[in-house]
């Protein structure tokens, strides 16, 4: 309850102070995060955590499957392996791959 009550007291303020501040400061911190997202050096970084992200994740992955070994069923390994399969070298919304 306390949690509800702190997320819906939050809520409350921003609503305020965004009203307060009206539409242009709107359009002013829209226009400031979106030429953050546009640098090189912003976008190099999500880049590579992402690719961070997904070298630790594949680690998790074979740590769990040697584990696991043979106990998981075929249709979840089949369901793994699919995805794995189609996510490989696309590129997502940013233009980066998944590599």
């Amino acid at each position: 309850m306390r949690y509800k009550l702190t997320f819906v007291a939050g809520l409350a303020l921003g609503f305020v102070l965004g009203t307060r501040a009206g539409r242009e400061r709107y359009e002013q911190l829209k226009k400031s995060a979106r030429q953050i997202s546009q640098n090189p050096a912003v976008r190099n970084a999500a880049e590579s955590a992402a690719h961070n992200g997904r070298e630790a994740a594949g680690k998790a992955f074979h740590a769990v499957s040697d584990k696991v070994g043979d106990r998981v069923p075929e249709s979840v390994a089949g369901r793994v392996r699919s995805l794995r399969e189609r996510g490989s070298g696309t590129e997502d919304d940013w233009g980066t791959t998944n590599t």
